[in-house]
């Protein structure tokens, strides 16, 4: 006699509640994306004891017909598909069949529902898989779904159960996820009574996002919107100085359906990129439609999880949407609501109105260092006075002629101009044939440049870019914060973050090339490793070579650099070589624009100008006029504002002038 028999119905179904009812919030999510794919408007969850005691989900939707109540519950029972082809065209949240039987199995089940608006409707009660009742009852039209003492009949899982607040954290989470993804739906969300969540369903998903995060959250929030051939996205991200310690306030919907996905999530990220602090994550809720063919949500029984046939090409456009919208916003936070005696570090965005200047962009390229003997002030001729404004403000070869030149050699170097220019734009966007052609697009000059992507993306339209404030010099602050002001409020910039920017910008360009600045070493600067690093750096030195870094083993744990590029900081050669060794030690991948994007991190925080240095003030003046030439003038290469304001009634509110 064989000794493989076909497992009973009822077994069955309580191993597939092993994978489809993980916990209290597993119910949820199946029961209100049942009420989803039912069209309901209404959505009322209620929940006792985290979920535990009992769960209750009424909605307004179509109701289920009397004659399939009772089939609902049979394993693989389901009106979303009918044949085979119909997996690759899934539009409803729901299509496995396998909710409501592996739910029934685990617990002891009220179901209520009515398809009619005469008031009739049936009842169905099953406790552990087993049918007790099946009868008419009076309901209005819709679903009321009672689920009590979840897991009564499997004690093993039920002992795994975290505590209360636990599992109602991740009832409140995957329910802040599904009002996220329909703001058109009104949902309401109770524990023992208390509310937690509650929406209006008017559509506003702005609303939405100040229901579950707080009004300070949806103020902080940017509307994002692009659309290309496959792929339509719409939603919201917050500004940069917005973050959150996780990636929990990230939320991705593809077809009405929250997803988890960390290709999606980096995508973001690097739409953001130095624009955020180490370790910080936005508040995102992007909306992304497509065609059914293009998803695969049949991967795991959860239906989290998904795949995509054209990955590559979807997160290039997320990230390019996310660019996008960055590069049109002003990124200067100041305090919100800030009152003496309060430690408060919440920040919300001012859009600020700028006057667009009436000069192209600069000529990039020449080192941002600051000299020793001055930073620079204005050029030789130009008025008097300390007020900065960029369109008056011409840009020397050096920050040393700045302070220096006499007024022919200013004559000769405007009249340099255009063709330096010409130049420079040429050299930055290879694939536009004239400088003037992006003159008006780039008067800013905040275009972030820090990937290959980001530099190909400048080349395109571009859309209108906010200019860098024009600010006018009062003074320094602990020898660290530079203090600036204009008709809009008072600024406070972090020279060292200014520097740092400014330095980014600079080697990031000299590392697009650096070959060409490679130069020998009368004395080879000495490097010694482990013998396990040892043998690493051995298989890696085409990487070192890349970086302009000529490298040679000399035996034992030793290797000489023999040539490195001429712009390394100076005296810092020998220790910017070992950080750059111990990256590409640790990536596990690496690839040349990771490898120029750190190299010139490293670049400069070493080069640039540190806190409690005492600046001139043409040092700051010039300071200032190089930061507004920066393609990205907002954040540091690590993602700390630069900038920050204090707006008149800011300062009149901590000052008591206004209540």
């Amino acid at each position: 006699m064989g000794k493989i028999r076909v497992l009973d119905e009822h077994i069955a179904n309580q191993i597939a509640a092993g994978e489809v009812v993980e916990r209290p919030a597993s119910v949820v999510k199946e029961l209100v994306e049942n009420a989803i794919d039912a069209g309901s408007t209404r959505i009322d969850v209620a929940v006792e004891e985290g979920g535990l005691d009992s769960i209750r989900v009424t909605d307004n939707g179509s109701g289920i017909d009397p004659d399939d109540c009772e089939t609902a519950f049979y394993r693989h029972a389901t009106s979303k598909i009918a044949e085979g082809r119909d997996l690759f065209q899934i539009i409803s949240l729901g299509f496995r069949g396998e909710a409501l039987p592996s739910i029934a199995a685990v617990s002891k089940v009220r179901v209520v529902t009515s398809n009619e608006q005469d008031g009739r409707g049936r009842k169905i009660e099953i406790e552990g898989g087993n049918l007790r009742v099946n009868e008419e009852t009076a309901a209005p039209k819709g679903t009321d779904f009672l689920v009590r003492e979840l897991f009564y009949n499997t004690p093993a899982r039920l002992k795994y159960m975290k505590t209360i607040q636990t599992e109602l954290g991740h009832i409140s989470d995957y329910m802040y996820r599904l009002a996220l993804s329909r703001p058109d739906i009104a949902f309401t969300l109770r524990h023992n009574g208390n509310t937690l969540l509650q929406t209006l369903g008017n559509g506003d998903a702005l609303q939405v996002i100040a229901a579950i995060y707080g009004t300070q959250s949806a103020k902080a929030m940017m509307k994002i919107e692009a659309e290309n051939m496959d792929y339509t996205l719409q939603g919201y991200i917050s500004r940069p100085d917005f973050t959150r310690a996780n990636r929990n306030g990230m939320s991705l919907i593809v077809n009405g359906r929250y997803i988890r996905n960390y290709g999606l999530m980096q995508a973001v990220l690097k739409g953001y990129h130095t624009l955020l602090p180490i370790n910080r994550y936005p508040l995102v809720v992007l909306q992304l439609s497509m065609h059914p063919s293009l998803i695969d949500v049949n991967v795991h029984p959860s239906k989290l999880e998904v795949r995509f046939s054209k990955e590559p090409e979807l997160f290039s456009f997320i990230e390019e949407a996310v660019r996008n919208v960055l590069r049109q916003e002003i990124l200067i936070p100041r305090p919100a609501k800030q009152t003496i005696g309060k430690s408060d570090n919440a920040f919300i965005q001012e859009q600020l109105n700028f006057p667009a200047p009436s000069y192209g962009a600069p000529a990039r390229g020449e080192r941002a260092e600051i000299p020793q003997d001055g930073l620079g002030g204005k050029p030789p001729g130009e008025s008097s006075g300390r007020e900065f404004r960029r369109e008056t403000a011409p840009r020397p070869d050096s920050l040393q002629e700045s302070v220096t030149g006499s007024s022919g050699d200013y004559k000769e170097w405007t009249a340099q101009q255009p063709q330096m220019r010409e130049t420079a734009a040429a050299a930055a966007y290879p694939s536009k044939p004239s400088y003037e052609d992006r003159a008006a697009d780039r008067r800013s000059a905040n275009v972030p440049a820090v990937t290959k992507e980001w530099m190909a993306a400048a080349s395109g339209p571009a859309p209108d870019i906010p200019p860098f404030p024009q600010l006018t010099y009062i003074g320094q602050h602990h020898g660290t914060y530079i203090i600036a002001q204009n008709e809009t409020g008072l600024y406070l910039i972090d020279q060292h973050a200014a520097h740092e920017r400014i330095n980014y910008e600079y080697y990031y360009e000299q590392f697009g090339k650096p070959a060409d600045a490679s130069q020998e070493l009368l004395l080879p600067i000495t490097l010694e490793f482990t013998p396990s690093e040892t043998e690493k750096v051995k298989e890696r030195l085409h990487w070192f070579e890349k970086a302009g870094v000529y490298m040679e083993f000399f035996g034992g744990n030793t290797f000489l650099v023999r040539s490195h590029p001429f712009w390394f900081p100076k005296g810092d050669e020998k220790a910017l070589i070992e950080e750059m060794a111990e990256w590409v030690l640790n990536e596990r991948h690496i690839d040349i624009a990771k490898l120029r994007e750190a190299s010139s991190i490293m670049c400069s925080c070493k080069a640039s100008i540190k806190a409690n240095q005492k600046l001139t003030e043409q040092e700051a003046m010039t300071l200032i006029r190089r930061l507004a030439e920066c393609r990205q003038p907002y954040t540091c290469p690590h993602g700390r504002p630069i900038v920050v304001s204090f707006s008149p009634y800011d300062l009149e509110k901590m000052f008591k002038r206004v209540m």
